[in-house]
């Protein structure tokens, strides 16, 4: 897919005040956390939740059907310039790790740009990224959903000549089946980092 694109950042400013807001309370749920010795980060209210999207086959799922292990989840769009590219290369290079460890972990990217990411333009991003990534698409409404499920920012710019950019949040989301939302990693880590931490949540199964 050849695309001219002009390079543009996430929005920094947005980014940053929903990671503030994330850190600034402490997480307040069961007294006894299997993943206390884990985490690094602190969440105040729900993260995750159920969803309904279009797989690469252009078939109707759920997160039950696509959070079958350990699963990183990772929001963003394929037309994007930079950020996505080198946030889903990052995921893909700390599950092969985990691979090489003995530990199974399914990488999964949910676009934010329906409307341009068709069922097989994910397919084909998410195939490039990772054999097994599973890739994500829906209607604008079925998006908006698992996003505002997961907390995630997006917002499309004005088009230009039909091209647009989309500023949006770069956070990756570990969930475990049956349990839900664990913790979520920032674009900083590194994958050898990423692949300890994920590690360590997999171990306390």
């Amino acid at each position: 897919m050849n695309r001219i694109i002009p390079i543009a950042a996430v929005s920094v400013t947005a980014v940053f005040l929903l990671g503030m807001v994330w850190m600034s309370s402490q997480n307040t749920g069961e007294a006894e956390d299997q993943f206390a010795q884990c985490r690094a980060s602190t969440v105040a209210g729900e993260i995750g939740g159920p969803f309904e999207l279009v797989n690469a086959r252009g078939e109707t799922v759920t997160d039950k059907d696509v959070i079958t292990e350990p699963s990183l989840i990772y929001f963003g769009y394929t037309f994007c310039p930079d950020i996505c590219p080198l946030d889903v290369d990052r995921n893909a290079s700390a599950i092969e790790l985990l691979e090489e460890r003995g530990k199974m972990v399914t990488p999964v990217f949910i676009t934010i740009d329906p409307e341009r990411d068709t069922s097989e333009v994910v397919g084909d991003f998410a195939d490039a990224m990772h054999p097994r990534m599973v890739g994500l698409t829906g209607s604008p409404e079925q998006v908006k959903a698992a996003s505002e499920a997961y907390r995630t920012y997006y917002k499309a710019h004005p088009a230009v000549d039909g091209e647009y950019l989309v500023d949006h949040s770069t956070f990756s989301y570990l969930v475990m089946p049956e349990i839900g939302f664990v913790e979520y990693f920032r674009r900083e880590l590194p994958p050898e980092q990423m692949a300890d931490a994920i590690g360590c949540f997999i171990d306390k199964l």
